[in-house]
């Protein structure tokens, strides 16, 4: 991949209950916007999706949303994106996610947001596609899922991947660099997590 003109961020619906994981979803969206990318997420108008894409669209983004009907159903669409694409299930959700997107960021999240993050690893490790990924450890949300990796690793169940899996960053403002280092000549060939 020699450009990135869209992320794909994965985070959660619900707003958690730290503030700093709300003021990453800002500070993310706003940052997307004004480096001329487009936003596509999940769609939804809560939680940390939510905060990510309003900020994003105040600061002038593009932001497409993609939503399964039944989630569109209960009213958490946001209906004020630049494209709201309503979907028939989760499935064509994320695969939809993937072939609009050149690059993946993750914030915190639930069980949703892990399973997005795991599902786009193995369909990297799977040679599905080779876009980069960046994992957001803020405040080490993410330590325990990293230290179950390692052991993965350290017992032979993580094949190497060419250019590793993904990166790690402590910071939202370190996610546009990681990407921007994850072109296809700058790559390492271990899952770069420092």
């Amino acid at each position: 991949m020699s450009e990135i003109s869209t992320i794909c961020v994965y985070c959660g619906a619900s707003p958690g209950l730290d503030p700093a994981h709300r003021r990453a979803a800002r500070d993310l969206g706003q940052s997307i916007a004004r480096a001329g990318l487009r936003l596509v997420y999940g769609g939804g108008r809560v939680g940390l999706m939510g905060v990510l894409a309003d900020a994003a669209l105040a600061a002038g983004g593009a932001v497409t949303g993609i939503i399964p009907g039944h989630i569109q159903s209960r009213e958490v669409g946001h209906t004020e994106l630049t494209e709201l694409v309503v979907v028939d299930s989760m499935h064509t959700r994320k695969r939809m996610m993937v072939e609009r997107s050149d690059a993946f960021a993750v914030l915190p999240g639930g069980i949703g947001t892990l399973d997005e993050f795991i599902e786009i690893l193995t369909w990297r490790q799977l040679g599905l596609h080779d876009k980069p990924i960046v994992l957001v450890d803020l405040r080490g949300y993410w330590q325990n899922l990293l230290e179950m990796m390692d052991q993965m690793d350290a017992l032979g169940y993580l094949r190497p991947t060419p250019g590793g899996l993904f990166q790690r960053v402590d910071a939202v403002d370190e996610v546009l660099p990681a990407l921007r280092r994850a072109a296809p000549s700058a790559r390492p060939t271990r899952v770069d997590r420092a």
